[in-house]
């Protein structure tokens, strides 16, 4: 994946590896005029366009995502991030000096479903799922998943190199960046320990794109 960078902010927060993605397809597009950004694409267990296209739910096979890994994937014109979480990303999210760094620690804004709004933002602690998309003017952010990757301090998550917006393994937005909102999470479920499907609650939960704020 290419983020764009420039070479400035390259050096600061380095060249993302191979533990960004599974690399199965890539394609590239441009996010509100703001910058051109490459990326992979996962194997949705081979959703027809048709189904992609109207935004169908898809389903993701989990097993293939190493510890640390993220992988992003197409849905409804958006990028999804999926990230296994590691034991050390997970005891980050609840470190106080780690909290103290974001906005909004207790998702409060609507920018999840309920079933996500707790301490890990997920259904299951180790597998998080969001919308890609920062919420400032629509770049997509780049994984820095490492302590200190992007600066002294930095608990793992997401920079945004277009204006400098920042996010936890949480996807929640840092205090004094120009991202008002958390990353969004977007209807999800598991139709099995290692199958998640992106665009369908669970049983009795009633969430929709329609309401994040953001989009």
């Amino acid at each position: 994946m290419t983020d764009a960078e420039s070479p400035a902010d390259a050096a600061k927060v380095g060249e993302p590896t191979k533990r960004d993605f599974i690399f199965i397809l890539t394609g590239a597009m441009a996010i509100g005029g703001a910058a051109a950004v490459a990326w992979s694409f996962v194997d949705q267990m081979n959703p027809s366009s048709d189904a992609l296209a109207l935004g169908s739910p898809i389903t993701v096979d989990l097993s293939k995502i190493e510890p640390g890994q993220q992988i992003v994937l197409l849905w409804r014109k958006n990028p999804m991030f999926v990230v296994h979480r590691t034991p050390a990303n997970l005891a980050e999210l609840k470190n106080p000096s780690a909290l103290a760094l974001v906005r909004d620690p207790n998702s409060d804004s609507t920018q999840q479903p309920p079933y996500a709004k707790n301490w890990s933002r997920s259904i299951k602690p180790e597998y998080l799922v969001l919308i890609g998309v920062c919420t400032h003017l629509g770049c997509i952010p780049g994984y820095r998943p490492g302590l200190g990757e992007v600066g002294a301090g930095w608990p793992g998550g997401w920079f945004c190199p277009c204006h400098g917006s920042k996010y936890d393994l949480a996807g929640r937005v840092f205090k004094g960046v120009p991202a008002p909102l958390n990353l969004p999470v977007p209807p999800y479920s598991f139709a099995s320990e290692t199958a998640l499907v992106i665009g369908a609650n669970p049983p009795g939960e009633t969430f929709q794109m329609s309401d994040i704020g953001t989009l």
